[in-house]
């Protein structure tokens, strides 16, 4: 069963009353605030205004990821959003709008990455980069990725390159809650604070597997099973159930504070009143003193996140490959009344295929890794085509600052290993793989992931089929904005309208000394 606060609307203050008529009812007292805050996802009325031009990208072919390809396209961009879509001979052109000519040429919403680790494992991989794993403890779910990303990471751009508009950068695998990920645009800037995907959620990593086991039971801790990781779940949801008991506890406990004080205040204004001659003295003894205000709980930012998690504030992204441990995840959500959003990686997730459409989760996988650890190997090419036949939400990811560069080559692949075995895996179904049902994983599907009307205008132009590999990714807008332009690359020097990392300035093939272990040259 669900457990929740009841958080009651405030229509009070909560302040001393100056009335002195006896019968007049005191006022409801507020809800006093709680720490807890947010939805589950992201909508288009929560985003802020964006200043980009009006512009018309005309006579190519329109991909919109809703099922409507248009040969002919027509899609028109102002103000950050997406005004017109559709064939040409149906979409009037405003006037005044820079008109980008792409007759030969595929439109695409901008790819999602569900899984990524650029920021928190940049480039050059070296120890001194490495901050994508809080190993410290089973249970870091207080510590979140954003904290450790560093924009300046070179294969931000090259992603951007590639199609790649929005990212979700998630901390490691290594303890069963790795702490919360971010959903990032790729508006590369000088901060997180200038990239974050406006209004989209928080999401939780999670991790089953062999991965806690092994990180801990090599230094001989718990967990050292996959016991032990179930174990250390259902005991770490369990706090964070009675860590939200007792926030409602006190809210509860404050009200009624509240209510006491409200009368006690009002009973000494009236008896002030009365010995300076402006009314009647009160009856009976004065109201008691109700002391000083309750104090809150201690916050624990690792239990505030579970709790948060409970209640569908943050999405529960989880790294679980066996088919069994998905379902005993899937049976322990619904033991603590949360829902896991995505599964990642999950390459037997074909074989509880059934299982996951009935319960609603997304997969986020490769189109053909396996092999590099046991729980790796009973995975087979057809896995995304499979999941789409059964009606899952079927995702692409990368889990590679490498592969995020070519993720619709990915699931072209997977497109094609699913038809090679008689499974009708339709273009539109695997642009989904890393669009749509993408941004549905991270809760920003009312605001992005396909072509329509109204939602963010991240858009990319394909030199030609986007499930080629020999296409690249021509023009590449986010939010309306030209971010990326092949024939203008490289950009030199920098502008704040097309920044650049300042990391490899300076450096080429023959001349960068090579960057060891630790960060030693």
């Amino acid at each position: 069963m669900r457990l929740s606060l009841v958080l009651l609307l405030a229509v009070g203050c909560g302040g001393a009353s100056t009335s002195t008529t006896p019968d007049e009812p005191l006022p409801e007292p507020g809800a006093p605030p709680l720490p807890f805050e947010g939805r589950g996802e992201a909508r288009l009325e929560d985003l802020p205004a964006v200043d980009s031009p009006l512009v018309a990208l005309v006579g190519g072919r329109v991909m919109t990821a809703t099922g409507a390809i248009h040969e002919d396209g027509v899609v028109v961009m102002a103000d950050g959003r997406i005004q017109a879509v559709g064939p040409a001979d149906a979409v009037q052109v405003p006037e005044g709008a820079t008109l980008v000519d792409v007759e030969g040429r595929v439109v695409t919403p901008g790819v999602i990455d569900t899984h990524s680790h650029m920021g928190v494992y940049p480039v050059p991989h070296v120890r001194a980069h490495s901050d994508g794993n809080e190993a410290t403890s089973p249970n870091t779910a207080q510590v979140a990725a954003a904290d450790s990303i560093w924009p300046q990471d070179p294969a931000l751009q090259r992603a951007l390159a590639a199609g790649v508009t929005t990212i979700h950068v998630l901390p490691g695998s290594a303890n069963l809650f790795g702490g919360r990920g971010a959903t990032l645009k790729l508006h590369l800037g000088r901060s997180v604070s200038e990239m974050r995907f406006p209004a989209a959620p928080d999401s939780l990593k999670m991790a089953c597997g062999e991965n806690p086991k092994r990180v801990y039971g090599g230094r001989r801790q718990f967990p050292s099973t996959r016991m032990g990781n179930v174990s250390g779940y259902r005991a770490a949801f369990q706090e964070a159930v009675e860590y939200g008991r007792s926030w409602g506890e006190w809210q509860h406990k404050h009200r009624i504070w509240q209510r006491k004080r409200m009368r006690y205040d009002r009973d000494q204004e009236r008896r002030r009143a009365a010995r300076e001659g402006e009314g009647e003295m009160p009856e009976g003894d004065p109201v008691d003193d109700p002391g000083p205000e309750p104090a809150p709980p201690t916050r624990d930012f690792a239990k505030e996140t579970l709790w948060d998690v409970l209640q569908g504030r943050v999405l529960v992204q989880m790294h679980c490959y066996r088919a069994d441990e998905m379902t005993r995840m899937m049976e322990l959500a619904r033991e603590f009344g949360f829902r896991i959003r995505s599964f990642h990686h999950a390459v037997e997730a074909y074989k509880v295929r059934d299982l996951l459409a009935r319960e609603g989760v997304s997969i986020s996988t490769w189109a053909d890794w396996w092999g590099f650890k046991v729980e790796a190997y009973d995975a087979i090419p057809e896995n995304l085509a499979l999941l789409e036949e059964a009606g899952v939400r079927a995702i692409v990811h990368s889990d590679s600052n490498m592969l995020v560069q070519r993720l619709n080559q990915e699931a072209a692949k997977a497109m094609w290993a699913g038809r090679h075995r008689g499974i009708d895996i339709s273009e539109d179904a695997a642009l989904r793989w890393f669009t749509t049902n993408a941004a549905w994983a991270l809760g920003v599907h009312e605001v992005t992931g396909t072509l329509e009307p109204g939602k963010m205008a991240d858009v990319v132009v394909w030199s030609d089929d986007p499930f080629s590999v020999y296409t690249h990714a021509d023009l590449v807008f986010v939010d309306g904005l030209l971010r990326y332009d092949r024939a203008e690359q490289p950009a030199s020097p920098p502008t704040p309208e097309n920044p650049t990392t300042d990391f490899e300035q300076g450096q080429n093939e023959t001349e960068a000394l090579p960057i060891l272990e630790g960060g030693a040259r």
